[in-house]
């Protein structure tokens, strides 16, 4: 372990080897994690002795979980990405009783993760903390998202409206494609992010005089703490982070189902934003067919998606994409991102001992 933070990993001096399942001899886990800008999710599962997903138990066998800092590291740098994952791994481990040697697989999903140069970037941190035999597989975290409504099959597109956003479409021959997810200042604007930003922008232009009056300004002032609207400016670029920005879209759907206009429009073009997403992924990979009429998972997943008292973004969501693609069929995974990798990784190791078998 050339580099591996020995605080965070000196709990395996005091593991109880006696106490518990011995992972190591018992076919050992796999950790699965779900890395996003707001928090790192990782749970810690067995690797179970079944060839096809649909024989897997349900609910399944949940060893640990563990949740951690922001782990994309154009947003908060490589140093505080990685210990982010470190720690979150370590955690997890330390709840399900095993040591990073029981370790099968490991699968990341994690936002910022956009290159074979991100992707290999942190393939080496994770080589820096496991043996070699441990398998380990690195992808953007709308992969993860997929998973975790597809039980670890990658066929269909996800749509991940949260802090931001991006879709993320394979089909049954492997060729994938995404639209959005570049950040804040490319354009994700059915994101949380972009959703608040314009939130904001509205009560600046309210107040000087360019837009129209509207709740939202009253609203964020006051969940904020601020006397005008002056002041937000100040608070804006002291801590411009994605998630606390983001963090205002409660405020802006209560104004909407309050029939303010400017949070109606906002949010309004959110949805448009994140149906145009899909379907751009869905037209690039044809996974309607070429009338347009095939079926296909859509995985719904973040907290802009969620359903409010009156707005449900997710559903609006569902309806625009529905109105070229007939047959899409949503998902709104039973299970979370994190369970989602650890799935990926199970379907690659049963893959790899089907081959090595069909070899012998």
């Amino acid at each position: 372990m050339k580099h591996r933070n020995g605080e965070i990993w000196e709990f395996e001096n005091h593991v109880n080897s006696t106490g518990g399942v011995d992972f190591d001899s018992d076919g050992g886990v796999i950790l699965g994690l779900d890395g996003g800008t707001t928090s790192t999710i990782c749970i810690c599962m067995p690797v179970l002795p079944f060839s096809s997903s649909s024989d897997l138990p349900d609910p399944l066998p949940i060893l640990a979980r563990a949740a951690g800092g922001c782990s994309n590291h154009n947003s908060v740098g490589e140093a505080a990405a990685r210990d982010a994952l470190e720690q979150v791994m370590a955690e997890t481990l330390v709840k399900s009783g095993a040591k990073h040697s029981a370790v099968r697989a490991v699968c990341l999903g994690v936002s910022g993760v956009n290159h074979p140069t991100d992707q290999e970037r942190v393939l080496n941190w994770l080589r820096d903390i496991f043996p070699s035999h441990v398998k380990l597989y690195v992808h953007n975290d709308a992969v993860a998202a997929l998973a975790s409504g597809t039980f670890g099959k990658l066929h269909g597109c996800v749509l991940i409206a949260g802090t931001g956003c991006i879709a993320y479409g394979f089909t049954e021959d492997g060729k994938e494609a995404r639209a959005a997810g570049a950040g804040p200042v490319l354009g994700d604007w059915g994101s949380g992010y972009g959703i608040s930003a314009q939130a904001l922008t509205a009560v600046i232009r309210a107040h000087d005089g360019r837009g129209p009056q509207t709740m939202l300004t009253n609203s964020i002032l006051q969940s904020l703490g601020l006397s005008s609207p002056d002041e937000l400016i100040g608070w804006t670029y002291a801590d411009p982070s994605w998630a606390r920005i983001a963090a205002l879209v409660p405020l802006v759907v209560s104004c909407a189902e309050a029939g303010d206009q400017i949070a109606n429009k906002i949010l309004d073009d959110a949805v448009q934003e994140l149906a145009l997403d899909v379907k751009a992924v869905v037209k690039r990979l044809c996974l309607g067919g070429p009338d347009g009429n095939g079926s296909f998972p859509v995985v719904m997943v973040g907290g802009v998606l969620k359903a409010n008292n009156m707005w449900d973004i997710g559903k609006e969501v569902t309806d625009c994409i529905q109105k070229t693609y007939p047959n899409a069929c949503p998902i709104r995974p039973k299970v979370e991102p994190a369970v989602g990798a650890a799935l990926l990784a199970w379907n690659s190791l049963m893959k790899e001992t089907e081959g090595n078998c069909h070899d012998r």
